[in-house]
């Protein structure tokens, strides 16, 4: 009997210890990698390259002084607006007259918008309509795919607007326009113009 309650006091002792909580998991990044233990694999991957170096290429086949494609890096000294857009997405009507406002207010010495089109091959043929109908004045491109896969790593609605500084660092990306995204968007560009 005394080998019976000693093994009990042992397997209650040994069921004990093995029923503590375990130890808290320790953050490393503000990204989950699992959801309720199933592993998240559409996370973006850091990019390929320095975002100064990412290119577009302009849809008239204008190209820089150097003849390359059009690199962040080259509008230093400028504010830079990088708007992701397409034909086909209402607010992305709204906004670029907006757009328009902020290039005419403040002038291509200080800002430089660019409209980078991501409507894909069937929304090309659109685009010159387009920019008839909205008298788009501003440069017009399609970004590598590194750049548009950095931009939209979160998020892939449209418009994007990404405010880069005189240095070429981001300040702030805004998904969509609305009256309250038209403020933000003012208030950024005011801020690092100023």
């Amino acid at each position: 009997m005394k080998t019976f309650a000693f093994l009990t006091v042992i397997f209650a002792f040994c069921l004990f210890a093995a029923c503590r909580p375990a130890a808290a998991p320790i953050s490393i990044s503000n990204k989950p990698v699992s959801i309720n233990d199933v592993p998240v694999t559409n996370q973006p991957l850091p990019p390929t390259k320095p975002l100064e170096e990412m290119t577009w290429s302009l849809i008239d086949g204008k190209t820089n002084a150097d003849g390359a494609t059009v690199r962040l890096k080259d509008l230093q000294g400028k504010v830079v607006i990088l708007d992701f857009w397409a034909t086909y997405c209402p607010p992305c009507l709204e906004e670029i007259p907006h757009l328009k406002e902020l290039q005419a207010k403040y002038g291509r010495d200080r800002l430089e918008i660019i409209g980078l089109h991501v409507g894909g091959d069937d929304d090309r043929p659109k685009v010159p309509a387009f920019v008839e109908k909205l008298k788009i004045d501003y440069p017009l491109g399609t970004p590598e795919d590194e750049l548009t896969r950095f931009i939209f790593g979160e998020r892939d609605d449209i418009p994007q607007t990404a405010v880069f500084d005189r240095q070429g660092k981001l300040v702030k990306k805004i998904i969509g326009f609305s009256p309250d995204i038209k403020k933000t968007l003012d208030a950024t560009v005011e801020q690092t113009i100023n």
